[in-house]
Order: C-alpha cells, then structure tokens, then sequence
C-alpha cells in the first residue's frame, strides 16, 4: 500500500474512494482541498472539499419539529473539477470519462509526503482499443499560502483527434459529505457572481450567510498546446472549454492555477481584484511545483521524525496531515484546531479539546504556532466569561464545542443512525475543556520557556478557568469537600444517572483531579508574577487574597470518588451494572458506539459501568506517575502504583473506544507502565485512520488529535521526555516493537536539537550557535552539559 515517502493506492474501489480522498488531503494550514477525482461532482461516491481554516458560516435548520442553529466550517467552491471526452478522427464523439466509466482499465493514486504533490493516473481504453492515458498532478503551495495548482496531461494510443476539456470553477456546492447531517441545512454559499479576465483567468465570488464574508477564487487555466478558449458564464460558475489535438506521439496538458483570497484577509483588500492579479502572474507549474516542494522540504527538515518500518510509514502520514492543517502559516490566523482537520466536514469543522494531543508536537518544533493557537483561546476569554456568568458561575467557561466567535457550539440534538431517532444532546456539560485550556497554557510555556506569554495572554486565561473552578465546587458539609455536580467526562457515554430527569453526573474522578491542578498552578503563577503584573492582573481581574485563600482550600479538598479499591470514574460509577461484553461482542460484533447500540435496544449506556474510551486514565496521559501521585496526595488521597496499576486494569476491561483518542491514550498509560498490551493499543491508535477502523468516519475527515497524538507518543510518552526552558529531561521506556528513532526539537532556546534513541543509548547533538550549553538529565538524576555543535553519547 505504501513505500518509503510515496502513500499508493492501486486500485479503484468506489466503497474506500472518500477515504483515500481524506488520506490524500493536500493543504498549507491556511486551506485543503480533498484528494478528489478532478472529473467528478460530489455524489454518493466523490466528494470534493475544499476548506479555509476559520471560515465558519451559521445557518437555521428544522430538525424533529425543532429550529437548530449550526455553524459549520464551509465548503468552498471546487476548483479542481476538470471534464474531459475524446473526439476521435475516424469515429463519433465519445462519452464524459470519469473513474467510474466502463473504460477505466488503470487507476493509481500517488501522494508524495515528502513533497506535498498528489499524482492520480488513470488510463482508459474503449470497445475499438484506442486509449488515453491521463495523469494529474495537484499541488496546494506550501510557500504560498493562497495559491494552489493542477496539472493535467493528457496521451492518446491507438488513435488520434481532438480531446475536449472544460475546466470549471464550480459554486454549486454545498455541505453534503457527512450522512448524518443530511437533515440540517447545508447551502452555505449565497450571491454568486462569475466572470473572466485576459490570460485565461475564470473568477467566482459569492458570500456566506452569517456573517457574510466574500470567498473570491480565480483560476488561470493554460493549455499546451495553446488554444482559445469558449468562455461560459453559469448561474453558478465560470467554464472555460478547449478543443486539444492529441495524437500517439502528440500530449496534451492543461494547468489550473487557483488564488483563493477572502474578505476576512489581512491586509484587507478587494478579494476578487487580489485573487485575479496573483492567478494571473503566479508563476508556471514548474516553477510552483519546484517551490513547493523546497518549503516542505525546510518543513520536514524542522518536524523531522524518524522511526524504521511500517510504523514510522504511519507517523510520516500522519505528520504529513498535522502539518498540512496546522503550518507556520496558522501562526498568521484567528483560527483553533479542528477536530477533523481541514478534510471533511464532520463535526462541523468545531474546535473541541484536540489541542491537548497536538499542541506537544507543536511546543517543541513550531512554537510560534502553538502560541497562536493558545491565542485564539485568549481573544474567546470573553466569551467564556460571558458563558460562565450565564450558568451563574464566574471566570471562564469555554465551550465543549467552538468555531468562529467563540460561544457554545455543541449541538442540542444528536441523530442515533442505528434507531433512527433524534435524542437530547448532552455533551455541552464537559467543562473539562477548561482544564485541557490551562493545561496547554502552562505546558507550552514550561517547553518553551515563553513568559511573555505566560505573564501576558497566558496568565489571564489560566486564572479565569481555576476561578470558573473554584467558582463551580461547593461545599458538602456530610464529606467536608468540594464536588463539583452536572457535569460529563471525557467518556461521554455517561450524561445522566439511570432514571434521572437530570442531565449530568458528579465529581468525575478526571474533572475534578484537573481542576485541582489548574488552582494549585493558579496560585504558583500568581506567586510567580513579576510584582507589577501581579498587581495589574489582581486589579483587572478583581482577584483578592480571600479568593485565593479559597483556591487554596478547594484545591485540596476537591472530592475524588473511590470504589472497590480504585478511582472511580464518577460518583456512583460503581453502583451501576456490569455489561455482558462477551454477549454483545458475539451479537454485533463492533460495538465502538455501545451507546448506539443499547439505545436501539431501547436501553441506555448509563446503566452500566461501560465507556466509551479513556476518561478516568486520561490522568495517567497528562501526568506522570510522580506527578500523578502528589496531585492526589495534595487531595488527601494516596495513589501509589498499586492502586493506579488496579485502576488502569479496572478501566481496560469496560471500555469500548469509541473514539480515536481511546486506544491512544490507553496505549501511553500501558507503556509508561510497561504493561503488555502496550503495543496493541498504540498500533490500533497508529491504524486508526489508515485502516479506517471506526467503518467510514475517515472519509469525512482525518482525526488530527489522534494522530498528532501518536507522534506525540513517540517524542515524549516512550521517550519519557520533558522540556523546559532549563534543559531536557529523558526517560526512555523500553519498547520492543520501537527500538530505535530519532527526532528534532525545539529546546531552552535552541533549534534543531537532534535525539536519537536506541536499545540502551541516547544521542544529543546541538547545533552549533552562540546559546549556553543544553542542560540533559538522564534517570537518576544524572546531569550533562551538551555544548553546542557537539554531539554526545550517553548509556541509560
């Protein structure tokens, strides 16, 4: 299926064609297109997407007897469509060809990771024998961020003629790739207008509904050989058509260059005279493509992970991803990080708590792009506040689910396809993506050793989140602690006590143990503020000794339920019923969407101690076990290896990873602690999207958090790695199936920082620069200065 840098699909199969469009995404982080077929619309089988970090659109649909707002990320206009037949000499015209013709005989499909280029070669031969052979190559500029280009070219066998191509820009599009959303309204394009301008160049505007932004793209389309264009203006697009002689020893080649610019860029300016000008004089295929290719290559260079077999294939596409959607580009944007991607549209395109799993990579090669990220958390702050102050707490409460402004995005209702009803939606009360906030403020400034932002943006984020906690606990005077009520933990299965008339349950375990940790890291950043800033922020903020004193009290006597000696994962969590978990794996086989499942059956997941993927060992993923240990011995509460060890245990057992973050997580605790199943988790986690394992999801958009995640796993859970602006921390876990690999980072101010891990060594080399020696401690408290330009061996 794959080799080295090239990622191949062979053959066609219609049923996986929306996978191996996701999987052969290209993108700049500023915006993708999907790995379509340029010869097809979107049907039950296509589906071609294009999409621009941030441009979000809101719209009103009637969904059972209800009106729902949804705001989802918008699909854009497709410039890659491309309709081409042939016009033989010696016989009738024939039919449109698309990889679903009955003359496809070759299908192949190439996505070059080390370059960014996607080939697609197709060959066509008909009832008489003459054949055409066409490839495209499509590129979307890594140095340009507006800029993206295909090149089609096409050779006859066997015959000889005229082959006619009509390269459309097409607006008639609309948000129809998940099946799910198939009831909510999904025309997000309104006021289009088309046109052409000298060169060659088709243009389209048109608008989004709310809040109205203008999407202008132009597209300049060259032929060799060169010939005019019939020119057509649609109620929806432009269509430019050429008539190309071809004959045996005679190609054709037709190159689309588009510019895509909207009303929301900065500088701001007029979008269609911006994208017209810049179609209009970007350079020749060769020269974009030779340009594209050298700014991956210094990607690559700076993200560098390098891990022998089959595996490190994996991690090199899902690098590939990672980088496509989230660039240096996205330092220079107002956007979050988008569960899925820029290559689908399922969950809307929302932000949720990805960020936790991506933005470790990201701290420790492209943190400018971590800060940005954190950043578009911060310009939300208000309305988090705002959030917190209508659920009658205080500081901020950010959203389970976000796009564009900020403000709660979850979905009221949600579809069961299995049953076919629309029930209630829950899933707003995670209040725990507060905690994942501060979290990823304080771990980015740890890594990177940025106070600016730490004192600056970073501060006022962190101490609103552990002000909304300290807020939202009370007091309970039978347990003299603080619970925090009403609330769903990362398990999501569990959103109401079995026959309960109220949504939410009590002191989840991972809830509360990370609200702890956001007061204690509150109070040792207002302990660590310059003194000015101190009093700035207590000022601003209204922050008094007496609200701190209660931080202080709360974050020791948050309640953290036990049961049957381990944590449980929700007051209560113990009482329900155990699930028959062979009965139902020998009933239905996958039973990921458990809760699917029982409600078809007219039962509810709530009845049982069951979840759908990682919650309560979500802890042993954030901290590690000496962290771990002393936040729940700062709550009164001993957590030593035996009882973590039965609670990791306890949790494998009921747990059906319904979600990509699952086995992820479940593989990093099991190898933090060597457990034997170690390497099954984090393989599932590895072939998640590449095998597609959850049965379709894939196509509607890669899971970036779990793939960032499993790179993730690799730099810091096997290696054990911490970094900080003091130097690098290394505690390698011995790993059978992952001997040896190497990366580069960003640490304590030096760039390029290169690791190599091999069975019982480690290799530091710091480049050369005019910085202070790296700081690297090994287990045992082992300290060594790597100076810079050398590079050092060291036994562990």
């Amino acid at each position: 299926m794959t080799t080295g840098w090239t990622w191949t699909y062979d053959r066609y199969e219609p049923g996986r064609e929306r996978l191996v469009e996701a999987l052969c995404t290209l993108g700049n982080g500023r915006f993708a297109t999907r790995g379509s077929a340029p010869e097809c619309t979107a049907d039950a089988i296509h589906y071609p997407g294009t999409y621009l970090a941030g441009c979000y659109d809101r719209l009103t649909s009637v969904v059972a007897g209800q009106h729902v707002e949804n705001e989802d990320l918008v699909n854009l206009p497709d410039w890659t469509l491309l309709r081409y037949r042939c016009l033989p000499d010696d016989g009738p015209p024939g039919d449109w060809l698309t990889p679903d013709s009955g003359d496809l005989r070759h299908y192949d499909v190439q996505l070059d990771l080390r370059g960014g280029v996607l080939t697609r070669h197709l060959f066509f031969r008909d009832a008489r024998g003459r054949g055409l052979r066409v490839s495209h190559l499509r590129i979307v500029h890594m140095g340009d961020s507006s800029l993206a280009a295909q090149c089609t070219m096409f050779r006859a066998y066997g015959w000889s003629g005229v082959v006619e191509v009509g390269s459309v820009l097409d607006g008639a599009v609309a948000n129809a790739g998940v099946e799910r959303y198939r009831h909510l309204e999904g025309r997000h394009l309104t006021d289009h207008r088309s046109g052409f301008e000298p060169g060659g160049v088709a243009w389209l505007t048109c608008r989004t509904a709310d809040p109205g932004a203008v999407i202008a793209a132009a597209v300049r389309t060259v032929t060799r050989p060169a010939r005019p264009a019939l020119e057509t203006v649609t109620r929806t697009g432009t269509v430019q058509t050429y008539r190309l002689p071809i004959a045996p020893r005679r190609s054709a080649t037709v190159v689309k260059t588009l510019a895509l610019h909207t009303s929301t860029d900065r500088p701001p300016g007029d979008p269609r005279e911006t994208a017209c000008d810049e179609a209009g004089r970007a350079p020749a295929f060769p020269r974009l493509l030779s340009t594209h290719k050298a700014s991956w290559k210094r990607l690559w260079e700076q993200g560098e992970l390098h891990v022998p077999g089959e595996a490190g294939r994996i991690l090199r596409l899902h690098l590939f991803h990672l980088l496509q959607t989230l660039s240096p580009h996205t330092a220079e944007l107002d956007v979050g990080v988008p569960a899925r991607g820029l290559h689908g549209e399922a969950y809307r395109g929302h932000v949720f708590w990805d960020e936790l799993f991506v933005l470790p990579y990201l701290d420790l090669h492209f943190p400018e792009v971590a800060r940005s990220l954190l950043l578009y958390r911060h310009r939300r702050l208000p309305a988090a506040r705002a959030a917190a102050r209508a659920a009658g707490g205080v500081g901020a409460m950010y959203p389970w689910q976000s796009a564009s402004s900020g403000r709660e995005e979850t979905q009221e209702l949600h579809l069961n396809p299995r049953s076919g009803r629309w029930l209630p939606d829950f899933s707003r009360l995670q209040r725990h993506v507060g905690s994942a906030v501060a979290y990823n403020v304080w771990r980015y400034a740890q890594a990177t050793g940025d106070r600016g932002f730490l004192y600056g943006e970073g501060a006022e984020t962190l101490l609103e989140v552990a002000r909304y906690w300290a807020g939202a606990a009370r007091f309970d005077p039978s347990l003299r602690r603080y619970r925090i009520r009403g609330v769903v933990g990362p398990d999501e299965y569990h959103d109401a006590y079995p026959d309960s008339s109220a949504p939410g349950i009590d002191d989840n375990a991972y809830t509360n143990v990370t609200a702890a940790w956001v007061l204690a890291r509150g109070l040792d950043l207002l302990r660590e503020l310059p003194a000015a800033r101190r009093s700035e922020l207590r000022a601003r903020l209204s922050l008094d000794d007496t609200e701190a004193d209660h931080w202080e009290d709360v974050s020791r006597r948050l309640h953290v339920p036990f049961h049957r000696g381990v944590v449980s994962q929700f007051e209560g969590y113990g009482d329900l019923a155990e699930l028959d978990w062979d009965a139902y794996r020998a009933r239905y086989g996958d039973i990921r969407r458990l809760d699917r499942i029982l409600e078809a059956e007219g039962d509810t997941v709530n009845r049982y101690q069951a979840s759908k993927q990682a919650d309560t060992l979500m802890l042993g993923h954030l901290f590690r076990p000496e962290e771990l240990s002393a936040l729940f011995d700062r709550l009164g509460h001993r957590l030593d290896d035996e009882v973590w060890r039965a609670t990791v245990t306890y949790y494998l057992g009921r747990t059906s990873h319904g979600s990509t973050l699952s086995s992820l997580v479940h593989g990093w605790v099991l190898a933090r602690q060597k457990g034997a199943d170690a390497w099954r988790y984090c393989e599932e986690a590895l072939l998640a999207d590449v095998a597609d394992v959850q049965g379709g999801t894939t196509g509607e958009g890669i899971h970036l958090g779990a793939m960032a995640g499993t790179i993730d796993l690799v730099e810091r859970g096997i290696t054990g790695l911490e970094a900080n602006s003091e130097g690098l921390r290394v505690a390698p876990v011995v790993l059978r199936e992952l001997p040896r690999f190497a990366f580069t980072l960003c640490v304590a101010g030096h760039r390029g920082v290169r690791l190599r891990v091999l069975p019982g060594r480690l290799a530091v080399r710091v480049p050369a620069s005019p910085k202070d020696p790296l700081t690297v401690v090994l287990p045992g408290e082992r300290r060594f200065a790597v100076a810079p330009g050398e590079e050092r061996w060291f036994r562990l």
